[in-house]
C-alpha cells in the first residue's frame, strides 16, 4: 500500500534534522553509549549529502516527517569492509502499516543503483522479515554492541521497478 506521501532528500541545512537524529538516538542510541543528542546531531548532519553516499531521506506529511532512512559508508564500527549501507530506516507508530518503510528502502536502493553502489548492507535485530520480501539476504548472525542481529546483503542490479532489459 503505497502512502502517496512525498518522499524528499534531507540536506544538512533542513529544519528536519534534530527531529530526525532525536528518532535514531532514542532508537538506535544504545549502540553509541556515550554519544549525547547533541554529538548524534553532528553525526546524522554529516550523513546528509547531495546524493549518493550519504544520503537521508524522509517521507513528508505537510511539513512533517513521518519516516525516514540513510544510506551511509559505515553503521556497523567492527565490519568497516562491508560498504555501503541501509540503515535508520524509522516511521512514527501511528504511521507504520502503510508502505512507507518498504518505499524508503527502495528509494535508498535507487539512490545506491543511480550512483554505482552494486551491493549494501544492512543489519537488524527483528525486521528480517520485512527486509527478506523486498529481496536482501541474509549474510550473518552475530551479537553487535549486546544485541543479537542479522546482517543482511542487497545486490542491486537495478532498481526494483526499472524496467527489465
Amino acid at each position: 500500500m503505497d502512502s502517496g506521501l512525498p518522499l524528499v532528500r534531507i540536506d544538512a541545512h533542513s529544519p528536519h534534522v534534530a527531529t530526525l537524529a532525536g528518532w535514531t538516538h532514542a532508537e538506535w542510541g544504545h549502540l553509541n553509549p556515550g554519544q549525547d543528542l547533541a554529538a548524534a546531531i553532528a553525526h546524522f548532519r554529516a550523513d546528509c549529502g547531495p546524493a549518493g553516499v550519504p544520503s537521508v531521506f524522509a517521507v513528508m506529511d505537510d511539513e512533517r516527517p513521518v519516516g525516514m532512512a540513510s544510506l551511509v559508508v559505515d553503521d556497523m564500527s567492527d565490519r568497516r569492509e562491508l560498504t555501503p549501507w541501509l540503515a535508520s530506516v524509522f516511521v512514527l507508530p501511528e504511521w507504520r502499516g502503510r508502505g512507507i518503510a518498504s518505499r524508503l528502502v527502495r528509494r535508498v536502493e535507487e539512490e545506491a543503483w543511480a550512483h554505482g553502489v552494486e551491493r549494501f548492507y544492512l543489519y537488524t535485530p527483528d525486521q528480517q522479515a520485512l527486509y527478506r520480501r523486498l529481496g536482501w539476504r541474509d549474510v550473518e548472525e552475530r551479537e553487535y554492541r549486546g544485541e543479537a542481529v542479522t546482517i543482511m546483503r542487497r545486490d542491486v542490479s537495478a532498481p526494483a521497478d526499472a524496467p527489465a532489459g
